[in-house]
């Protein structure tokens, strides 16, 4: 089993003056990334990975920091992650139990392999920012999907995530 997140609200590319990779969250993204911990902080999770886009590490950063755990980075999640490798990652079993944050082009890649694999999923296959997906393999090597719409929180005092 995995989660498949996509990196919270960042703001418009087009009104961003930096490299793309160092774009951060939003407003908007910082309270969704304080609702992954809502939504998955009490799941079982064993490592967390996330491109190393900053609007993806600061993603799952607060969960992150919840649990105790480093974020770590990972090309193969990034913008350019190939639709060959997602599968492989999906099933990798040192990722057993992984929150994995990512961009919608690999959201795209993953659910397009996954549903040639035929997926069965809880909702149609879509990706909104702040998003996550439970993806599991069963002991047949049917795939299951279940779907979590993002949840923004109002931060209890400091936010935890620098601007």
């Amino acid at each position: 089993m995995v989660y498949l997140v996509r990196h919270a609200h960042a703001g418009s590319k087009a009104k961003w003056d930096g490299p793309d990779l160092a774009r951060p969250l939003s407003a908007q993204g910082r309270k969704e990334a304080l609702g992954l911990i809502e939504r998955l902080a009490a799941r079982p999770i064993g490592r967390l990975l996330s491109s190393p886009a900053e609007r993806c590490l600061q993603t799952v950063q607060p969960l992150a920091g919840r649990l105790g755990r480093p974020v770590e980075p990972s090309e193969a999640l990034g913008v350019d992650g190939t639709g060959s490798g997602v599968l492989e990652l999906l099933t990798d079993p040192a990722l057993d139990r992984a929150v994995l944050c990512t961009h919608g082009e690999f959201m795209g890649k993953a659910f397009e392999e996954l549903q040639k694999a035929g997926i069965e999923l809880s909702d149609p296959p879509r990706w909104p920012k702040g998003c996550t997906w439970i993806l599991q393999l069963d002991v047949g090597h049917a795939w299951k999907g279940t779907y979590l719409e993002p949840l923004a929180l109002e931060p209890a005092g400091q936010d935890p995530l620098p601007r």
